[in-house]
């Protein structure tokens, strides 16, 4: 048996320190918008043979002036154009001028999508997102809260809740951070998918943090309350296997959908991934030594 309670200071400092890295990163880089949340018009084409170089690209639209023009490499024959807010007009003129430019014999110009997004939509995006993550954390602590409501010895069943939003927050935290470096050195943009990744993260990792809280549970009423770290150890003992196994299959799944599955979903499958390792790790080591700490914190202050 692993004594996970007796060195989880150790556990501790790892996840002290990939949190106060993350967030060092998102306050000094930040993350970087995406069109979803800054508005903005998205174009995304494909040649049939070859792509022209970036600068001749740029070259061929600098007469149309457009406003905040980046261009990406996407796949092996295509591009990535985004921009301000354009009108269906100003469409037109760009695929006329890559038409125009590029198109020789069997090197045809493809439009694969158009995309646009208005400012004042992009504001309630953003606005909603941040209210979803904060009804989801408070959702989490009444609800553990309540589903504990019976176990108030040694520790209130709240503070199950409470620990169990910590953890989440550790994951978001962590996989935040990582975005925030590819941004600054990948150009890699948050938007809507990101956003569902991180709601899927947070009920996939509280999934996984309830099993063990459960599990100290019926430990709890089988075993007694007199011991609680080592009730809590024996608890995460029982499920550590479960956790590893369960997660390892989800993150098989997400690596072939990382590397096989496209440009469109490679950076939803990398935050899934990020976050679903991270929650693996706090459910086990973070979580539920959290308990004890806190339990023997209050012990100790009872006591004077």
């Amino acid at each position: 048996m692993i004594n996970i309670i007796e060195k989880r200071k150790i556990f501790y400092a790892i996840s002290a320190f990939f949190v106060l890295a993350s967030l060092v990163l998102l306050f000094v880089f930040g993350l970087k918008p995406g069109l979803d949340f800054t508005g903005g018009s998205l174009f995304e084409f494909t040649f049939t043979e070859k792509r022209p170089a970036l600068l001749e690209l740029q070259q061929s639209l600098s007469h149309l002036n457009l406003s905040g023009l980046v261009i990406q490499p996407i796949g092996e024959r295509g591009y990535l154009l985004k921009t301000g807010f354009i009108s269906l007009t100003d469409q037109q003129s760009i695929l006329s001028s890559l038409k125009e430019n590029f198109e020789k014999e069997n090197n045809i110009v493809q439009e694969q999508r158009v995309e646009t997004i208005g400012p004042t939509v992009s504001a309630d995006l953003r606005n909603r997102s941040i209210k979803t993550a904060l009804y989801v954390s408070l959702s989490i602590v009444a609800y553990i809260a309540f589903s504990f409501r019976r176990v108030s010895r040694p520790i209130q069943s709240w503070k199950y809740g409470l620990v169990a939003v910590v953890a989440l927050f550790h994951n978001v935290i962590i996989t935040m951070g990582v975005f925030a470096l590819l941004g600054k050195y990948q150009g890699v943009e948050v938007g809507i998918p990101f956003v569902v990744a991180i709601m899927t993260i947070l009920g996939a990792t509280v999934n996984d943090t309830i099993v063990v809280f459960d599990r100290i549970r019926e430990n709890l009423v089988r075993r007694g309350s007199e011991n609680f770290a080592q009730t809590v150890n024996f608890a995460v003992n029982e499920t550590i296997g479960r956790s590893v196994n369960i997660s390892l299959a989800i993150v098989l799944t997400l690596a072939a959908l990382l590397f096989f599955g496209g440009d469109t979903i490679h950076y939803f499958s990398l935050a899934l991934l990020i976050g679903i390792v991270s929650g693996t790790y706090s459910s086990i080591f973070l979580a539920s030594p959290l308990l004890v700490s806190w339990q023997q914190w209050k012990r100790k202050q009872s006591s004077r």
